[in-house]
């Protein structure tokens, strides 16, 4: 089942149109027909919305809805993934597995062991091609949402904005007692909002560590190993997505909203 996003207001009634660059992926990439059925999500409202294709038009997909999907694919806390900057084109891989792991956000992070420095112009540029591999990966994975990646944030600047999240992780290579990590993993629960911040390749100064901890940040231990920062990121998510994925209920067909 091949999956599209659309803006809100291109879903009105039982009429759901698709248009941009979909629109030739649909008629001459993917080649499907008159009557196939699709996929299409807001990005916003969690619901999957089923159409069958109705007409093709030349810069446009014109689909009729026919049920929708209850939300039953998006972890149910939201889960913001703090990436300091890597080196090279890692931040690529770290998004996209973030979003198949279920992260809802992205935020980059200028730690100060960064190499990588980014002025206005090449934030601008790659947060666009970021935006892009987290639409990718949303469309790949079937989610319901495309995350954001949001603009890049100093250390103090994303310490305050995850400062009111209710769970906040900070692996760092110097924490000890795995039992710890376990705890507080455990005690994620549906609802509740999780900031986790993973260091760059130098790890994260002193200085940050302290800043972190005064923000109520708790530093957790990985393991023995000393990962890597785009593997540590993986790992946190997929823990946290083994706790909150239980016997949850398959979802469920409704009528059309509004209609």
């Amino acid at each position: 089942m091949y999956q599209f996003f659309v803006e809100p207001g291109q879903i009105q009634g039982k009429r759901v149109t698709i248009t941009g660059s979909d629109v030739n992926h649909i008629k001459n990439v993917l080649r499907m027909r008159i009557g196939e059925e699709i996929a299409v999500s807001n990005g916003m409202d969690g619901l999957e919305y089923r159409c069958g294709i109705e007409e093709f038009l030349e810069d446009e997909v014109v689909c009729t809805l026919r049920f929708v999907k209850e939300d039953g694919l998006e972890l149910p806390s939201r889960i913001y993934l703090f990436q300091a900057l890597p080196k090279g084109d890692k931040m690529e891989l770290v998004i996209q597995k973030a979003v198949e792991l279920g992260a809802f956000a992205v935020i980059p992070v200028a730690a100060k062991r960064c190499v990588v420095k980014l002025d206005a112009k090449k934030e601008k540029n790659k947060l666009a091609r970021w935006q892009g591999i987290s639409e990718a990966a949303a469309k790949q994975s079937k989610r319901r949402i495309v995350p954001e990646v949001m603009p890049v944030m100093s250390m103090g600047e994303a310490l305050r904005f995850a400062s009111e999240m209710d769970v906040k992780l900070f692996p760092y290579e110097l924490a000890e007692g795995m039992g710890k990590t376990k705890e507080l993993i455990g005690k994620i629960c549906p609802g509740q909002s999780v900031a986790v911040f993973i260091g760059p390749e130098g790890g994260f100064e002193d200085g940050e560590v302290e800043e972190a901890s005064a923000c109520g940040f708790v530093p957790i231990t990985l393991g023995r190993r000393i990962l890597r920062t785009e593997t540590a990121g993986f790992t946190v998510l997929s823990w946290i997505m083994y706790q909150l994925e239980g016997d949850r209920p398959e979802s469920s067909q409704l009528g059309q909203p509004g209609i």
